[in-house]
């Protein structure tokens, strides 16, 4: 469902270093690199709990039926995958009853006071998600959620309006939703925050959402079942050494581009998974993104003429739309643009995609890898997800960093502390 075409990125695959990727990948199956404890992701579509799946599905209707809104409250891996997931699937002005917002993901007091004042007088709902519960975003965040929701509800009327997402059997979270009555559901152990969106983390709040995550495990069990190969057969891997072999040759940054604006979170997620992997030991691309043709008409200028040999583009071709509509013939033709009567908004997105990379490759001498995807759903989703989580942790292996750890974010977390004088820090 993902096919990786080199044609126009200047490679061809004797460039492409093999015989490491043959090594990493038994590294990756035997579980026996850096960082080995959280590779639980390889696994999990079918060996996830299936009991646990059930009582979710049955919260989720439950709580489903009782509210307009969701709000999750998180951040990072907590977040980004499903509002991709959720943005992906059903688009972003879709006419489902439950409304999926998001919380916990910003300190901005504009932003959570103006969240506040939307949610006065609405059926809402609560989903939590933390591993510890302690993290400072969604914790302050569900402060005030939690507060205003019991004080719009009732006590007794809340605990079946929240959920929380958490560790088995300890931290703040766990141990408040016992104490309060809220329903959990497990983080695994062996996962990490941004490879949890197959987890109860991404789950829970899309099924409340109503979107169909049978169809989501069903694609990531097909990207488990193709991309098994220990070479660059597998398309991940063609893909993780393809970007490797540009970094190789200097290149600093990576931009993921998608021509369907409903793909922007898909690219913030693959952002954080990439970002996070790979940054360390002063190694790894800058991951970034764009969306065309939106993005053409403000770094266009800078993508076709700016510093080369910095950047190169991996672009994403969808080749089926979700929906379609044609452009109609105007009498008047103000705009001259009847000339594209008949054909469809897609075809016309499709021939851009075309133009574009021959624009920015063979005139302005910028590496193109393209990824071509069938569709734009719930199974693609599913697959796309397990098909970058197995290219970054080749290409974290690539690079001889641990993929599976963020070390530098916590210095960020103790300056800030420090600052706002929480116990215990000096």
């Amino acid at each position: 469902m993902i096919k990786v075409d080199l044609q126009h990125s200047g490679l061809s695959i004797a460039d492409l270093n093999e015989a490491k990727v043959k090594k990493v990948h038994e590294m990756i199956i035997n579980k026996s690199g850096k960082g080995n404890d959280f590779l639980g992701w390889i696994e999990w579509p079918k060996t996830f709990d299936k009991k646990e799946y059930e009582e979710m599905k049955k919260v989720a209707s439950s709580l489903r039926n009782k509210i307009d809104v969701l709000v999750t409250v998180g951040i990072g891996g907590s977040y980004l995958g499903i509002r991709a997931a959720d943005e992906m699937i059903r688009g972003i002005n879709h006419s489902d009853k439950v409304q999926v917002i998001y919380a916990g993901h910003t300190m901005s007091s504009t932003y959570v006071a103006q969240l506040s004042e939307y949610l006065k007088g609405k059926k809402f709902g609560i989903c939590v998600i933390s591993k510890s519960g302690t993290t400072t975003e969604p914790g302050i965040a569900f402060r005030a959620l939690e507060k205003q929701l019991i004080e719009q509800v009732g006590v007794e009327a809340s605990k079946e309006l929240i959920v929380a997402v958490t560790d088995s059997s300890k931290g703040a979270l766990k141990t408040l939703a016992d104490n309060k009555g809220y329903p959990t559901f497990v983080i695994p152990d062996d996962i990490g925050g941004r490879f949890s969106v197959l987890t109860p983390v991404g789950i829970f709040p899309l099924l409340v959402a109503g979107v169909n995550t049978d169809n989501i495990f069903a694609g990531a069990i097909k990207a488990m079942d193709e991309l098994v190969q220990g070479d660059l057969t597998n398309e991940a891997y063609k893909y993780a050494a393809a970007r490797n072999a540009l970094y190789n040759e200097g290149y600093k940054a990576e931009a993921l581009v998608a021509y369907e604006l409903q793909m922007q979170y898909t690219a913030e997620w693959w952002k954080q998974l990439f970002g996070e992997s790979e940054g360390k030991d002063n190694k790894g691309l800058y991951p970034t993104s764009m969306i065309f043709s939106t993005d053409l008409h403000s770094l266009g200028q800078w993508v076709q003429e700016g510093a080369r040999n910095v950047l190169f583009e991996t672009v994403i071709k969808v080749k089926e739309p979700v929906a379609n509509m044609l452009v109609e013939a105007d009498n008047d033709n103000y705009d001259g643009l009847n000339y594209l009567a008949g054909k469809s908004f897609h075809e016309i997105n499709s021939t851009a995609i075309e133009g574009v990379i021959d624009a920015h490759v063979n005139t302005g001498k910028m590496p193109n890898i393209v990824l071509e995807f069938d569709k734009m759903n719930d199974v693609q989703f599913g697959y796309l997800v397990y098909f970058f989580e197995i290219a970054v942790a080749m290409s974290g292996y690539l690079l001889e960093v641990n993929p599976f750890d963020q070390p530098g974010v916590e210095v960020y977390k103790y300056n800030m502390f420090k600052l706002l004088g929480k116990p215990g820090v000096k």
